[in-house]
């Protein structure tokens, strides 16, 4: 039942991906966004959230793409969106070199956590995953929250003036769907020498984090839309 629920809605976001594409050709969603680079870091926390990349201390490189989800105009509220990779060393636990994450601005304690907040600011804006990784002990769900600096604008321009030199950190957390946060890391980013970024593209089906897997009924809500988002104009 949930698997034909979500292949049903997987299809009509796909139909609704697709018009969008006419207008919007390169990107359906979030079409503009800056760039950065930094660093992660998975602190020793003693938890357990069944996902052996939460679970166990290292440091690795970070690309990342912050954006807004319709483009609106500067001043008006958007869903913010964070995409970040992590990079595994070639000997690292993931089968692939690369790890991806796509955050969106929700709330964050139950059940705002799964539900999509148009933001005016970046600072006080909660991210999540909204859709839960499959670990070893059940569903885990990926949080953000800034740590500094305060009073990050969502307007990309904005943004790009705020942060100048200056780094944007933030705490990463787990949880289980109805359970607490839990802080385990932190993501340290800076703006990319070519901030405007408009070809990097992120997967986390394609691309999960080490030691987790994606659920089906997940897989069949997302695939369709990605398949399309991964098409670049003119493919057949």
């Amino acid at each position: 039942m949930a698997g034909r629920i979500s292949g049903t809605l997987g299809a009509g976001f796909e139909a609704v991906f697709r018009g969008i594409k006419h207008v919007r050709r390169h990107r359906p969603i979030h079409p503009r966004g800056l760039r950065l680079d930094g660093t992660v870091v998975v602190h020793g926390h003693g938890l357990s959230s069944g996902i052996a990349w939460i679970d166990r201390p290292s440091r690795s490189p970070a690309t990342a793409r912050v954006s807004r989800s319709v483009g609106t105009r500067d001043g008006m509220p958007d869903v913010v969106g964070l995409a970040a990779r992590f990079h595994h060393p070639a000997n690292g636990p993931a089968p692939s070199t690369f790890s991806d994450i796509l955050l969106s601005s929700t709330g964050w304690s139950f059940p705002g956590r799964f539900v999509l907040v148009p933001r005016l600011g970046v600072s006080r804006a909660p991210l999540s995953t909204m859709m839960p990784y499959r670990g070893d002990d059940g569903p885990v769900l990926l949080g953000a929250r800034t740590v500094g600096p305060a009073g990050l604008p969502a307007s990309l321009s904005g943004l790009e003036r705020a942060l100048g030199s200056s780094a944007w950190q933030l705490g990463l957390f787990f949880a289980t769907p109805l359970g607490r946060w839990q802080h385990f890391g932190t993501l340290t980013l800076v703006l990319s020498p070519e901030a405007e970024e408009r070809d990097l593209r992120f997967d986390a089906v394609l691309h999960p984090l080490a030691g987790a897997a994606t659920y089906d009924w997940a897989r069949r809500l997302r695939e369709p839309s990605y398949a399309l988002s991964r098409r670049e104009p003119g493919d057949g």
